[in-house]
């Protein structure tokens, strides 16, 4: 039976490892080819434990972790996304941030997805935050790597009510699966209101 979940701090710090090995996995495929390690993911999740505001939802088959969402304020993460914002006429401690979403391929098309935003918009709403964003990483048309039976997630963004911002790019940098050091990338900010429309 797949269910979803907030996490406790409690469940976070126990699942800790696996989390970083899903986001591992999962980001190893297109689009964010991550060559990523164990010592980062957990330096990085240590966000989500610092941050007296931050969610974190599992997906489970049974007692099994397949999947991973989290989120923080804006405030709380790192200041590239916060730049990413200069020049916009968008107050940061109203933004709240959807970080990562990983999930098994296996697992993919059962609504898990829909219920990881819905669990994040809920925690945000809760906060009082107005605005929620997240970012996804934009690769070219002919990637040597983009699969040929790629499906853009555009459309399901969209249907949740968020929208490209226009200028609102953040610039991040890491290795590759296919190259030997660490390149720089562009994500696009996709938002939406949490009073309607953006």
């Amino acid at each position: 039976m797949l269910t979803t979940r907030v996490l406790d701090r409690a469940e976070f710090d126990a699942a800790l490892d696996d989390i970083a090995q899903l986001r591992i996995s999962v980001f190893r495929d297109w689009p964010y080819l991550y060559d990523g390690s164990l010592a980062y993911e957990r330096d990085y999740l240590s966000v989500y434990r610092d941050s007296a505001h931050s969610v974190v939802v599992g997906a489970f088959d049974g007692s099994r972790l397949v999947g991973v969402s989290t989120g923080t304020p804006m405030q709380d993460h790192s200041d590239d996304f916060g730049a990413a914002f200069e020049g916009q006429d968008i107050a940061l401690e109203q933004m709240f941030y959807c970080a990562e979403s990983v999930l098994l391929p296996q697992y993919r098309g059962h609504g898990l997805g829909h219920k990881f935003f819905d669990h994040r918009e809920a925690h945000a709403r809760s906060l009082g935050f107005k605005k929620i964003c997240f970012c996804a990483v934009l690769r070219p048309e002919n990637h040597p790597l983009r699969p040929k039976d790629y499906r853009p997630l555009d459309a399901f963004w969209r249907g949740r009510g968020y929208r490209s911002m226009d200028g609102v790019q953040a610039s991040f940098n890491w290795k590759d699966v296919d190259q030997s050091q660490e390149t720089e990338k562009r994500l696009q900010f996709w938002a939406r209101s949490l009073l309607g429309c953006v």
